[in-house]
């Protein structure tokens, strides 16, 4: 089996165009989403319509923020996500299809399991809203209880930053796997980083590709036209232009 797993996508429908152009390329047999396919960007109708042909979709802190009110977002996310509700909220025109879009958010599970492998947006202690950031590894009560709760290997996004937490309290940056992790006998946790808003100075999306017979997990980075993105943020009044600026930095 092998399975596509895309996270953070962000409303950047333009990113996930290109990243699905690739998935198509790698004889892909799944695809997964780890939550937030909405929030910041300019197009969440259009991804949730992409995300809703995946096999697998999760729960993400921005997908709840749409469903409920949003807790702990700075005034920057706050707006945007109040301005993704609107774009989502019933019309004469498209009632149908809002309902459904609605119906898609409100029944994603906060977490999937399959076998050995769990997938979660934020951590398998608080799966929608706990980060885990590589600089977490310094924090050993923090990742030996998170690591406690994990069955063998989990797979997560919300930090936008692609890598591999050990048991060993170390943070493999994909330089230092050359994008390649072999999963044996050790329980690991794994970023896969973010297809819409990438924050790990690198602004090419990110996503990754769990084969299960191989025992491999490829990190893959896609080029997309930023400028196009960043334009239709910048003519949203109510998106903040540091939502099109940080895309074209990576962070």
């Amino acid at each position: 089996m092998r399975r596509a797993l895309v996270s953070d996508i962000h409303g950047n429908l333009i990113a996930l165009q290109k990243v699905l152009q690739d998935i198509k390329e790698q004889q892909i047999d799944e695809i997964f989403c780890l939550g937030d396919v909405i929030g910041y960007g300019p197009s969440p109708r259009e991804c949730i319509d992409e995300v809703s042909n995946f096999q697998q979709c999760i729960l993400g802190n921005h997908d709840q923020a749409a469903l409920f009110d949003p807790e702990g977002f700075s005034t920057t996310a706050e707006r945007a996500i109040f301005w993704t509700r609107k774009q989502l909220e019933f019309d004469a025109e498209d009632s149908e299809d809002a309902r459904r879009r609605w119906r898609f958010l409100a029944e994603l599970p906060r977490t999937h399991h399959v076998d050995e492998f769990l997938f979660v947006h934020g951590s398998a202690r608080n799966p929608i809203n706990e980060y885990i950031f590589p600089e977490d590894v310094y924090n050993r009560r923090k990742i030996e209880k998170v690591f406690s709760l994990i069955p063998k290997y989990c797979f997560q996004g919300h930090t936008h930053v692609p890598g591999v937490f050990t048991e060993e309290f170390e943070f493999l940056t994909l330089m230092q796997l050359e994008n390649v992790y072999h999963l044996d006998d050790r329980k690991v946790m794994i970023n896969v980083g973010s297809v819409g808003q990438p924050r790990d100075g690198d602004s090419r999306s990110c996503y990754v590709i769990l084969d299960d017979e191989a025992r491999t997990v490829e990190f893959r980075r896609i080029a997309y036209p930023i400028a196009q993105t960043a334009n239709q943020i910048y003519a949203i009044e109510e998106l903040d232009n540091f939502l099109g600026d940080r895309l074209h930095d990576g962070k």
